[in-house]
């Protein structure tokens, strides 16, 4: 079986001591931590942890090595993020939001899991991510909720 790659938003790492998040976080990363998803990242989920809880900040660090697989953050990641912005799909205030969906998308994951419900797990913004990228000629991204990913599994 192939190992599916997962990119992981910091929402998601934040939702490991989440008391509304916490059941189906805790059941992805069981799945991470036995090898049978690889966790897609970026510089920018690193910056961003800096700011979280250091309880988070520690369990990220605390994750397999083998299970984890850094990305960088490229010129034609920024420049699909920011045609993501400048269609108005979401406002420039949620550009990190862009850099990771674009992240993903590039980067060719199987699937973009978050618990933004506001900025990317949307059915409308989702929408939208996509209808670009396909102009862009990239991919489609898969987007969905860490609940979602858990409940297709069972």
């Amino acid at each position: 079986m192939i190992k599916q790659r997962f990119y992981l938003d910091t929402s998601v790492f934040g939702g490991v001591f989440d008391k509304e998040f916490d059941e189906f976080t805790l059941q992805l990363f069981e799945r991470i931590k036995l090898g049978k998803i690889t966790c897609i990242y970026s510089e920018l989920i690193e910056t961003e942890l800096i700011k979280a809880p250091k309880r988070v900040q520690i369990y990220f660090k605390n994750l397999p090595k083998e299970s984890l697989e850094k990305v960088e953050i490229s010129d034609e990641i920024l420049a699909l993020a920011t045609k993501y912005v400048d269609e108005k799909i979401v406002g420039a205030s949620s550009f990190d939001d862009c850099i990771h969906i674009a992240t993903a998308t590039i980067n060719r994951v199987d699937i973009l899991v978050s618990w933004n419900f506001k900025h990317i797990v949307n059915v409308y913004r989702k929408g939208g991510y996509n209808s670009i990228n396909l102009r862009m000629n990239y991919p489609s991204l898969e987007i969905r909720s860490t609940k979602e990913i858990i409940d297709y599994e069972n």
